[in-house]
């Protein structure tokens, strides 16, 4: 082997050597490409040079656009859980349900479906729903296993269900991974694909999850009722009760969503929308005042008709613009007031800032071991190997699917796409009839299974860290399980009907 190649794999092998042993991701990364770096230069197979190209790359990281959605997303999702609208959420769908057997157990995976939507990370959605959840459940006279199998599995709904922060990165990877495979291909006018392509390819695989999930309920329901049994009391919930609790959270949710899919908004600017549209919801719960609701609603929808019917950038229509963007601003400083004063408004920015903090520094370490491994080599050795492989296009993907299911176990869904997407998916892509928005929805639900796998899934990590002390490991394994087979036949339908993620970004966007 070359000693370019060598060094490009001792790197990768020292990094997750590093990382299983528990050291910091971020200075782990950097530290590591770093040290690299001065080997290679010290033998000559590197120049140092390469290095003098990372503020640019960082800055260009943290002036892009899409990934300034991270935090608005992340702010939207504390929020609505630190004002407890999620508690809200469950208690009502337990009480309309819950009088039947696994009555309580679908009202879960509904309202984790909301808040997987709402939130859009994994290991606060896992804290979150096993916190209010599985106390409860179990209180009821469910079945351990089958109580935490079915938080575990429904919270790594985040992973999947837009707008979760892992398919806005992974489609700024991609994006930059399909345009690079263009231009090795030859082509100089390249394709693009979006987060929200990502987006639509998740919905049909997503809401198929939670159809399996609810199904497999049900049949244990039939089967072993005892271990799903219906609610003691008896107390049948109002209908009224629960559209009260579901229609504005839901409305936050597909106002979002669907200015994305439908391209009236971009990721980031609906997700400035989701933002504001929470903190409207929690002021709400805060106190009975409604006029700065109301008065942000209204000066938002005569915003979008004044800019559908004017100019906005001169004359009238502009000054009209900036009169209703005053509402607009006078209604949001109450919320955040009415916010504030019910203590949650500190919490949630300490939150966001430092959830927001943990990606984008492990995206600057990436950058560093991006331009270290692309400088030794590395990339056009795994375009190599993967072309080697016996299969062809088919036999590429699964190698790489089948590793990162494996890195799954031991690094963070944010650590794969910033170190191993950037690697692989140029080569995957050069291949023969490899669509991009399929891809990268096989490996969003590839890193979800890993996320819940046993032994090392995180996702069990987290729930072990809050389930009440009755709940054993070896429960929390047991009960996982039946829902991981479900992820894994999911993986297979994508396989063979790779439609199931294509078809909805191809009807709306055209294209890929």
């Amino acid at each position: 082997m070359p000693l370019p190649d060598l060094l490009a794999v001792l790197m990768v092998v020292a990094i997750c050597g590093l990382l299983m042993a528990g050291y910091p991701v971020a200075p782990t990364l950097g530290g590591v490409s770093l040290a690299f770096a001065l080997v290679g230069h010290a033998l000559g197979v590197l120049d140092l040079g390469l290095i003098g190209a990372l503020p640019q790359r960082i800055f260009g990281v943290m002036t892009n656009s899409v990934l300034l959605a991270i935090p608005l997303f992340i702010f939207m999702g504390v929020m609505l859980e630190r004002s407890r609208i999620a508690e809200d959420l469950l208690e009502t769908m337990g009480r309309l349900f819950g009088t039947l057997p696994g009555g309580l157990g679908i009202s879960v995976v509904l309202v984790g479906v909301l808040l997987a939507a709402a939130k859009g990370v994994v290991g606060a959605t896992v804290v979150t729903i096993a916190l209010i959840t599985l106390p409860t459940m179990l209180r009821h006279g469910y079945d351990k296993r089958i109580a935490t199998g079915t938080v575990a599995a429904t919270a790594t709904l985040a992973q999947i269900l837009p707008p979760a922060t892992v398919l806005v990165l992974l489609g700024d990877q991609l994006n930059n991974a399909f345009q690079a495979a263009q231009l090795e291909k030859g082509i100089f006018a390249p394709e693009s694909v979006s987060v929200s392509d990502l987006f639509a390819g998740a919905l049909g695989p997503g809401l198929a999850l939670v159809a399996l999930y609810i199904l497999f309920l049900v049949a244990v329901a039939i089967l072993r009722p005892s271990a799903v049994p219906p609610i003691a009391d008896g107390r049948s919930g109002d209908f009224t009760d629960v559209l009260r609790a579901l229609i504005a959270p839901v409305l936050l949710i597909v106002v979002v969503l669907g200015s994305i899919l439908i391209g009236l908004a971009t990721p980031t600017e609906a997700a400035a929308v989701g933002a504001v549209g929470a903190v409207l919801l929690a002021a709400l719960r805060a106190n009975a005042t409604y006029w700065p609701v109301a008065l942000c609603l209204g000066a938002f929808a005569v915003l979008m008709l004044l800019r559908a019917a004017l100019d906005l950038h001169a004359g009238a229509g502009f000054a009209l613009a900036l009169i209703v963007l005053a509402a607009l601003a006078a209604g949001l400083l109450f919320a955040l007031r009415a916010v504030q004063r019910a203590g949650t408004l500190g919490a949630t920015l300490a939150k966001t800032t430092q959830m927001t903090s943990m990606i984008f520094t492990i995206l600057v370490g990436a950058t560093l071991f991006s331009l270290v491994f692309r400088g030794l080599g590395g990339d056009d050795m795994v375009h190599r190997a993967l072309a080697d492989l016996p299969g062809g296009a088919a036999g590429a993907i699964l190698a790489v699917m089948l590793a990162m299911f494996l890195l799954g176990f031991v690094m963070d869904a944010f650590e794969i796409i910033f170190v191993v997407v950037p690697i692989v998916a140029p080569p995957l892509l050069q291949l023969e009839g490899v669509n991009p928005v399929w891809l990268g929805i096989m490996m969003a639900v590839n890193l979800q299974t890993s996320y819940m796998h046993p032994p090392l899934g995180p996702t069990l990590f987290f729930l072990r860290a809050v389930a009440p002390p009755e709940v054993t490991t070896r429960d929390i394994y047991v009960g996982i399980i039946p829902f991981v087979l479900i992820q894994l036949a999911m993986l297979l339908v994508l396989w063979f009907v790779p439609g199931l993620a294509t078809a909805l970004p191809r009807m709306l966007y055209g294209g890929a």
